[in-house]
């Protein structure tokens, strides 16, 4: 966010100096070039924003009994983290998908409980446990 944000400022800055003293066509793209890529960073902010929100959300007392929300799904493939799209994390030697509940995944998945199947891709899951 920090990035985002410090990124969005900068361009703010370079459009007010190049305001100051340019005129002309090219001076005009530029400015459009600025603003959009403006418009650009300001969406993934607030995805990004949306995205920690989601996780903060999160309270990790709960034990689920079903896939929802914070779920760690351990099935006969993986171990899924209910949460948010994020790249696949190591700990302790097991790999654990992180996932959106609203991905296609994550809706096949939820409402699951622990030894329930389900298909998906034409791959068949058996959830063996849910925390």
């Amino acid at each position: 966010m920090k990035t985002l944000r410090n990124r969005i400022e900068d361009l703010s800055q370079d459009a007010q100096n190049d305001a100051k003293g340019s005129a002309g066509d090219k001076h005009e793209t530029a400015l459009a070039m600025m603003h959009l890529e403006q418009e650009k960073l300001s969406r993934q902010l607030k995805e990004v924003i949306a995205q920690k929100n989601i996780l903060e959300s999160i309270d990790d007392t709960v034990i689920n009994t079903n896939v929802s929300l914070g779920s760690l799904v351990y099935t006969d493939k993986f171990i899924f983290f209910i949460s948010i799209a994020l790249p696949k994390i190591t700990l302790d030697n097991k790999d654990i998908v992180a996932l959106s509940l609203h991905s296609p995944l994550g809706i096949e998945m939820k409402g699951k409980k622990g030894k329930e199947e389900f298909a998906f891709n034409k791959v068949k899951y058996k959830i063996l446990n849910i925390e």
